[in-house]
């Protein structure tokens, strides 16, 4: 049996840009709570689209959320809709959005670099690239 694939990536810009586009379009930061409180969040409140926050996995034990399809099911339940997922780096949400795919939804996208982006040197997030960034709007928790 072959891995379900997903929509594709789209780079934080191309993301927002989407997002702009597209006022269907979704936008879920799949982060922990800890993360979204103390990292920041997009900022969409210019934007008409829908954000919401729905955790890959949950802290502090960072076990898989066993509600978390049920949840973006409940949130988002026409299969259409360009859904975008969100994590700290690009990782969990690509699996969001196989995930997500896998149970029929056709426009699942990663953005790519997540909201932190890569390390540096020093080992740091939030510098290389990312939402936060790219200049693209955010807020602290």
């Amino acid at each position: 049996m072959s891995e379900v694939g997903y929509a594709g990536d789209l780079s934080p810009i191309e993301s927002f840009d989407l997002l702009k586009r597209n006022q269907a379009a979704v936008l879920i930061d799949v982060r922990t709570d800890a993360e979204f409180a103390y990292v920041g969040a997009p900022d969409c409140s210019t934007l008409k689209n829908a954000m919401h926050k729905i955790s890959w996995v949950l802290f502090p034990a960072m076990t898989r959320n066993p509600h978390f399809e049920d949840a973006v099911r409940e949130a988002v339940p026409d299969k259409e809709t360009p859904i975008l997922f969100l994590c700290r780096s690009g990782v969990r949400s690509v699996a969001a959005a196989k995930a997500l795919t896998a149970l029929g939804y056709n426009n699942c996208f990663n953005v790519a670099e997540g909201f932190e982006g890569d390390k540096n040197a020093d080992n740091h997030r939030g510098t290389v690239n990312g939402w936060k960034v790219r200049g693209l709007p955010w807020v602290q928790g």
